[in-house]
């Protein structure tokens, strides 16, 4: 045996000893089939792998897959993964094949599976239009959708109550979805951005698809969203799409593989459907009869004052409310301008609602409660408030103005700063004990100001703490800007604070028992904290790169697998429940490693 044959040994044993755990296999289940009939290829790795390649099924047709699967196990704190990757086959035409070895990489390195051979023998006929060809279904066995056959089928409407109107005046929007398809699943793709418009949504309650007639179709139709409208400015303004993507089942067509036509006759495809944009043209209000102190009140309304008390004592509090009820831009009324006496102390409204956003519109009351303090005796009255308002539905302004109130004010019982006259000499001044002070009578004794201070110690000492300061703050002032001029290291101090945040949320999912969304954060926080502190782009972060990386900085092999292990549970688990640890014991599992490689680097 060559000294060549020792070292290939040698090199075997020790690859061995290191990898001997790790095992990448492919299986079938069956190596002689027949045409046209399907079969299963399976590669699984007993280890955590990534950049899965699979081999060249030359002879071969794919209807379906990859088919991917992950199985972990913990055993007195050790973690270990399994990955499975599965197609289905069909063979096109008889004769001897060798399916060839798929590659995975595990810890840097790549393996390779065992080829598979496989004796074709006649069977079924196969279509020749696709015999070599490799199909590969989207993730989970759903297809993208032709958008051309199913925009007639499944599609969603924006439908508006009005596309002519004034400014300010409520639209009711509406959104359906029409379909003829059975949908498996749904998500909002694209919201829609409602910019010009003040919106409300209107709540929908809980619905079932409902059969209508659409160009002398049957469809099932639905409400997507409902929402009131109030255009902000005049002009022409566009309502845009609302995209959802759906997941739906459609009849397997004679053009489809066999696989497909031999289980049910229908398969499922993904189709992302849009509502088409709505133009709102929006008319100014007119200038012709507005009156003076409109402030933008579009709608019908009516309005309403009370008040609590019509005889007070100076310096007693009573409340003046205000209600405006009706239908419009009631939210968006602004503050009313009032007119109160001068020796009333008035503070600024509780503005209080009761307004309902329904299929009618936004309708109800706003409530503007006015605390008001009187300050002086008297007899005093209070105005008239005046309001107006633009009613769309007559072209036409309005104006409304309720009582008013006489209030009588008595003098204070109790003493206070504040001296009420009466009407015979009363004047519009308030003396307060802290504006005017009583003249001190008596012997007063007289210092030069400041004479004790100047010449004293602490005349000295303030005296030099001025250049001290500003010495120490160009001092601080320069570290500071060399310290924060290294950006690579700046980001990596930070790193911890940042996971801190990210872990905070997780920790909030947690408690709200919203697991999935916990895994995100966790996912994205251990994430984040690799991307700063080993000065790598988030996009470029894969577990090789990380691996490398901190073993470059001397960081343990242990905490290195203990961080893969955690990572890949958390991605596993963004996909799949996981019920053999505690979410809680992975939470602390994440933040002992970034404990620790704080620790180590």
């Amino acid at each position: 045996m060559t000294r060549r044959h020792y070292i290939s040994l040698i090199l075997i044993f020790l690859a061995n000893l290191v990898f001997g755990q790790v095992k990448f296999s492919a299986s079938v289940s069956s190596t002689t089939v027949g045409t046209g009939e399907p079969f299963e290829i399976n590669f699984s790795v007993n280890g955590n792998g990534s950049g899965f390649a699979p081999p060249d099924f030359r002879g071969f047709q794919v209807v379906g897959g990859p088919n991917q699967s992950t199985s972990m196990e913990m055993v007195n704190g050790n973690t270990s993964v399994s990955l499975s990757y599965g197609y289905e086959l069909m063979a096109v035409s008889e004769g001897d094949f060798t399916i060839g070895p798929a590659t995975i990489i595990v810890d840097g390195h790549r393996l390779t599976s065992n080829p598979i051979k496989i004796k074709v023998v006649k069977g079924r006929s196969v279509p020749q239009n696709n015999q070599t060809q490799t199909q590969t279904a989207p993730a989970g066995g759903v297809r993208a959708g032709n958008t051309g056959d199913l925009s007639k089928q499944i599609f969603i409407k924006a439908l508006v109550d009005k596309t002519d109107v004034y400014e300010g005046q409520q639209i009711t929007l509406t959104y359906k979805l029409y379909t003829k398809l059975n949908i498996e699943q749904n998500a909002n793709s694209v919201a829609p951005s409602l910019n010009g418009f003040w919106s409300e949504d209107i709540k929908l309650k809980p619905q079932q698809l409902h059969v209508e007639i659409y160009n002398g179709q049957r469809f099932g139709v639905a409400e997507l969203k409902k929402t009131v409208l109030f255009p902000q400015h005049s002009g022409d303004l566009t309502v845009d799409p609302l995209g959802m993507l759906f997941v739906v089942q459609v009849p397997v067509s004679t053009g489809d593989d066999i696989f497909d036509q031999m289980f049910g006759g229908q398969k499922q495809v993904k189709y992302e459907a849009k509502s088409t944009p709505v133009t709102i043209h929006v008319r100014p209000l007119p200038a012709v009869g507005k009156p003076n102190g409109f402030a933008g009140a579009v709608g019908n309304f009516s309005i309403v004052s009370t008040i609590d008390k019509t005889e007070v004592k100076a310096n007693d509090a009573l409340n003046y409310k205000v209600a405006i009820t009706g239908s419009g831009n009631i939210k968006l009324l602004q503050q009313p301008n009032t007119n109160f006496p001068p020796d009333f102390e008035k503070y600024d409204p509780k503005v209080t609602d009761t307004v309902n956003a329904s299929e009618n519109g936004m309708s109800g009351t706003r409530f503007y409660n006015y605390l008001l303090i009187p300050r002086h005796q008297g007899d005093y009255t209070i105005d008239p408030f005046k309001f107006s308002w633009f009613n769309p539905a007559t072209g036409r302004y309005y104006s409304a103005a309720t009582k008013a109130f006489q209030v009588k004010v008595d003098k204070g019982s109790a003493p206070s700063n504040v001296t009420a006259f009466s009407d015979a000499d009363k004047q519009d001044i308030k003396m307060l004990n802290k504006d005017i002070r009583y003249i001190k009578t008596g012997n007063v004794d007289l210092n030069k100001a400041g004479g004790d201070f100047f010449g004293s110690l602490l005349y000295y000492i303030l005296f030099l703490i001025g250049p001290v300061l500003a010495y120490c703050g160009y001092r601080y002032r320069n570290w500071l800007v060399e310290t924060n001029s290294d950006i690579v290291k700046v980001k990596s101090r930070r790193a911890g604070k940042i996971a801190a945040k990210h872990l905070a949320s997780a920790q909030q999912q947690l408690l709200a028992d919203n697991t999935k969304a916990f895994y995100e954060d966790l996912f994205k926080g251990l994430y984040g904290y690799l991307s700063d502190k080993l000065n790598i782009q988030y996009a470029s972060l894969d577990r090789e790169t990380i691996a490398a990386t901190l073993q470059a900085r001397n960081v343990s092999e242990g905490l290195i697998k203990r961080l893969s292990d955690t990572l890949d549970l958390c991605e596993m688990a963004r996909y799949a429940p996981v019920t053999h640890i505690a979410a809680k014991e992975v939470f602390e599992k994440a933040k002992g490693i970034i404990n620790d490689i704080e620790d180590e680097i």
